[in-house]
């Protein structure tokens, strides 16, 4: 069982990484930026959360997990304000310094954090408090469980969406050219924002799930969080909706498995290993494609 507990754990924090890899990946496959700041928008949406609790929900009574509501309504809203304040002036410039002004909005947003709420860790009350359910004679965390459904269930609507929708396909258009998708009526300035927002959603679902999992916020959360999504779906092949997701599987996986058997120190060298071993044998990402461009 002691296995199976750790495979559970293992998708559970896999899931986490793949809804904010979906952030990540949209981003990078539309308008071609790596958004660095991606990672404090989670730590907003947590921040979000521990005040929802405490200011209202605890006062009215009400379920703690209603906290999403509010959560991925500001993660949302510091999505788009993101995009228009930081990224939309820079539009036609260099990739280098869009890649720059991601690292220092996620800078900014970490000191003010910090400034305004204080470097200490604050608690979240546990959000889910179902009882465990028993699965093949043992006991798996009702939050496990929710979170990985949440994750499958939000993976197909967003494959849905972008297959059978005309804003999904207007998406899909503009990566893979802004001026024939401006050609044909589609606003480019809008779509990259709507994917911003999507992408930041989902980083305020994953926010509220995280809490869940480990029932604590502080300033730099967001940092390795990111970064090991940002891995994820570099594995799974970066630009790709199922490669995200399978890439923050796999290095779910692959970190609970090493934390229980062989050390809790080295658990991160061996998932970032594991991405130097991806981009050695297939620099595209497991399920991306090589794709060869004429000079």
């Amino acid at each position: 069982m002691g296995f199976l507990l750790q495979i559970f754990n293992g998708l559970q924090i896999g899931s986490i990484y793949a809804l904010v890899a979906l952030g990540y990946t949209m981003v990078y496959g539309i308008a071609l930026l790596i958004n660095f700041a991606h990672g404090e928008i989670i730590m907003a949406g947590a921040y979000t959360t521990v005040f929802a609790i405490q200011l209202v929900l605890l006062e009215a009574g009400l379920p703690f997990y209603l906290a999403i509501i509010p959560t991925v309504v500001v993660s949302t809203l510091l999505g788009i304000l993101i995009e228009r304040l930081a990224y939309k002036p820079l539009r036609n410039s260099p990739r280098i310094s869009n890649l720059i002004t991601a690292i220092g909005m996620s800078l900014l947003l970490q000191n003010l954090v910090m400034k305004v709420f204080g470097a200490n860790a604050r608690a979240v009350p546990p959000i889910f408090e179902a009882e465990p359910i028993q699965i093949m004679g043992g006991t798996v965390a009702f939050s496990t469980i929710i979170t990985i459904v949440i994750t499958v269930i939000l993976t197909v609507l967003l494959q849905l969406f972008m297959k059978k929708t005309k804003y999904g396909k207007s998406m899909i258009a503009t990566s893979e050219d802004y001026g024939a998708a401006a050609l044909v009526g589609i606003n480019v300035d809008n779509t990259l924002t709507m994917t911003f927002a999507i992408g930041s959603a989902l980083a305020g679902v994953a926010s509220v799930l995280y809490v869940a999992a480990y029932p604590q916020t502080y300033p730099l959360m967001g940092s390795m969080l990111g970064i090991k999504a940002f891995t994820a779906a570099v594995v799974g092949g970066i630009g790709l909706i199922p490669g995200a997701v399978l890439g923050g599987f796999i290095l779910g996986l692959v970190e609970a498995l090493a934390r229980a058997y062989i050390s809790s120190k080295l658990a991160d060298a061996i998932v970032f290993g594991l991405l130097i071993v991806v981009l050695i044998f297939k620099p595209t990402g497991l399920l991306g494609k090589n794709i060869k461009e004429k000079v």
